[in-house]
């Protein structure tokens, strides 16, 4: 059964990756907690958090470094996403994205990662910080947001509220919400049934008028 993972003195348990490496990287390295999040999309949720763990051992680490990603060669990091397995579905678009949000963390943060929310004072705030970076829109910033506030133990005023509709506790909306294969299971059907809600509301609005 999925246990609530909390932040806890002894560190963060996530289990977004469902791999022990990967997940473990991922409750200890807030680059790689970024950098999970941003991959998050058009793939599994798992392959998108896998992403960090896979990065940093093919550059011969055991963390991601914002300084060295921001200032890698384009090509070749390129390569090194596309290297099969693939990080993600479009590995070249996503290194992209990865080196501008790295280059972005470099300019404004020195490179430190944590240092985006560390000292947020409120959840607005922190998700304003989250909206400005690369790659991050209003909802991955707010799933986002809900992660720090759920898993990680970030949770400056008005957190939840600031998360929207991922803030709330008890509920199966998002990367926020999984601390297991169960809450996994949860999520994905969650999104499914959501993806079919709009399906079906865009069909509804592009039929053919009712007439008397």
């Amino acid at each position: 059964m999925d246990k609530d993972d909390d932040a806890a003195a002894g560190g963060v348990t996530i289990r977004l990756a469902q791999q022990p490496e990967a997940d473990e990287l991922l409750g200890r390295s807030p680059l790689a907690a970024l950098v999970g999040m941003l991959l998050d999309q058009q793939v599994p949720m798992e392959w998108a958090f896998s992403g960090p763990y896979t990065i940093a051992r093919r550059l011969g680490s055991d963390d991601l470094d914002a300084h060295a990603i921001a200032a890698y060669d384009p090509e070749a990091f390129a390569a090194l996403l596309s290297e099969k397995p693939a990080v993600h579905r479009y590995p070249g678009s996503m290194a992209k994205r990865v080196q501008q949000l790295c280059a972005y963390l470099v300019e404004h943060y020195e490179g430190d990662a944590a240092a985006v929310w560390s000292d947020a004072a409120t959840g607005a705030e922190l998700l304003e910080r989250l909206r400005a970076l690369p790659g991050f829109g209003e909802q991955k910033a707010q799933i986002f947001l809900a992660l720090l506030g759920k898993r990680f133990g970030v949770r400056p005023r008005g957190w939840r509220e600031a998360a929207g509709g991922y803030g709330p506790a008890n509920v199966y909306r998002s990367a926020a919400d999984i601390t297991g294969p169960e809450s996994l299971a949860k999520v994905r059907a969650h999104k499914q049934e959501a993806k079919a809600a709009a399906k079906a509301a865009k069909d509804t609005a592009g039929g053919p008028t009712e007439r008397n």
